[in-house]
């Protein structure tokens, strides 16, 4: 039996002049929008160019298929993602687990913020998870995050320091998936996110042998950068 074949989800000309921007950016609006409404299921191209206001021919000038559109999707929200994660991970005038708690309160308001776009787009994930510009995108959030691991864990054996940014990375994933299932009040938010964040820093603590440069009161207190809501994270 022949592999399966990846679709193809890169776009087919990118836009030259204000006047096709414009048309693409009406297009992704027009998509969110459809797929918060239909789900995955039920999004097709016709949709999208209908919500949009354009012709069907004209939407098949940029994008292939659909996997292609809703890959753009998730692509602007990881790069978006990984620009936000580098901005908070990387800020080296705070500690690290200062950084790791903004990054934690942000996370879980994204998650909560986007909950629709969200599941719709994991569930059309086996549409485009596998293609290769997908591999490119989650690989740059992955090597931001390796680099604070090795600031907070400097001398813990490669193995372990990468085992403990996994887990990090999955139970932030994870948690912030099933906390946003159901809307959420603005102090439940916050309370859910300072617990998580204690128990990420306390486990990173444990691993160190020895305080990382904990996260102070004023640090804890301060609120995290604003994001733009998008389609999904990293």
């Amino acid at each position: 039996m022949s592999p399966r074949r990846s679709p193809r989800i890169s776009t087919r000309k990118e836009p030259q002049q204000a006047r096709s921007n414009e048309l693409v950016d009406a297009v992704l609006r027009a998509a969110i929008q459809v797929l918060a409404k239909e789900g995955a299921p039920r999004f097709t191209m016709a949709r999208v160019a209908e919500k949009a206001g354009v012709s069907v021919g004209s939407l098949y000038q940029y994008f292939p298929n659909k996997a292609a559109v809703l890959f753009r999707l998730q692509a602007d929200e990881w790069r978006q993602t990984t620009a936000l994660t580098q901005k908070l991970l990387e800020d080296t005038t705070r500690p690290p687990l200062a950084r790791l708690r903004a990054l934690v309160h942000t996370f879980i308001q994204s998650e909560c913020d986007e909950a629709a776009v969200r599941v719709a787009l994991s569930d059309a994930a086996p549409l485009y998870r596998d293609a290769p510009e997908a591999r490119e995108v989650r690989a740059s959030s992955k090597a931001t995050f390796e680099g604070f691991m090795r600031e907070v864990l400097p001398t813990t054996p490669r193995p372990a320091r990468m085992l403990a940014g996994d887990l990090v990375m999955t139970t932030l994933s994870a948690v912030g998936k099933s906390f946003s299932e159901r809307p959420r009040t603005p102090s439940e938010i916050a309370s859910y996110s300072d617990a998580l964040a204690d128990m990420l820093c306390a486990y990173l603590e444990t691993l160190s042998g020895k305080d990382v440069a904990p996260s102070t009161a004023v640090d804890a207190a301060q609120p995290p950068p604003s994001r733009r809501p998008s389609a999904r994270r990293p």
